[in-house]
């Protein structure tokens, strides 16, 4: 776990287990879009309060599996910017075009980490289920085509647009942080150690692959091999950086 990924979860379920001791509480925190002039906090509060047991559980469960390794390679500022952006988004463009509904849930911030994670690993394969792969890219494609189908055929009661708005948001504001920016710090520490030593390859065997978090394991087994069979100057500075962050976390 992340800190702001653990912060955003913990938040979440200690708001939802108030809400259902005192249902009443949530009425002034709910979004009405119709109204954000006049109830400007909403737009962040509507984020915190969920309408069930597995809203709030799916909500988390992506959240956990797609933020911890998106938090790890933002950093916890740029990765909170993108949550409350993305969530913010949403209600902004619910605004448009369902001003009158009551919409709750982590799902626009949720959805901008999903976009966010298949900006920067498009081709990580998902499983649906635990058993359909599906590359993160086109996962974010059809989630998108599924909104867009369930905001203009309505009825669903799910609150489609504010999904929508959650990529958007957070298209818009990975778009405007630039790679380059993201990526200057580490670069600079990567060019310190163009040629790996004896002493780098050692720390990196040294990473124990049961305290990475799943979706780092695959990519750590990959770069291991890559290792074993084409040596350690066939590493990336990509590569390189990955086991440096996780070599310093032994």
């Amino acid at each position: 776990m992340t800190p702001w990924v653990t912060r955003l979860i913990v938040a979440n379920v200690a708001v939802f287990a108030l809400t259902l001791a005192a249902p009443d509480v949530m009425q002034p925190f709910i979004l009405v879009p119709a109204l954000i002039l006049s109830r400007p906090w909403t737009m962040v509060t509507y984020m915190f309060l969920h309408g069930g047991i597995w809203h709030i559980f799916f909500n988390m469960l992506g959240l956990y599996f797609f933020g911890v390794r998106l938090e790890d390679f933002l950093g916890g500022r740029r990765f909170l910017l993108l949550y409350f952006i993305s969530g913010i988004s949403g209600a902004l463009v619910s605004l448009l075009f369902t001003p009158y509904s009551q919409i709750i849930g982590a799902s626009a911030g949720v959805f901008g980490v999903f976009l966010g994670f298949a900006y920067y690993w498009p081709r990580e394969r998902i499983f649906i289920w635990g058993v359909i792969p599906v590359e993160a890219r086109w996962l974010v494609a059809g989630m998108t085509v599924l909104a867009l189908f369930g905001g203009f055929g309505g009825g669903s009661g799910i609150a489609h647009f504010a999904h929508l708005g959650g990529f958007l948001g957070g298209y818009i504001y990975l778009r405007s942080m630039g790679k380059g920016a993201l990526h200057a710090p580490r670069r600079a520490i990567v060019l310190k150690q163009a040629q790996p030593s004896a002493d780098d390859l050692q720390r990196w065997m040294s990473i124990r692959r049961d305290t990475l978090h799943e979706v780092n394991r695959d990519e750590f087994d990959r770069i291991m091999l890559k290792i074993q069979t084409s040596g350690v100057a066939s590493l990336s500075d990509q590569e390189r950086a990955f086991l440096d962050r996780f070599s310093s976390m032994g």
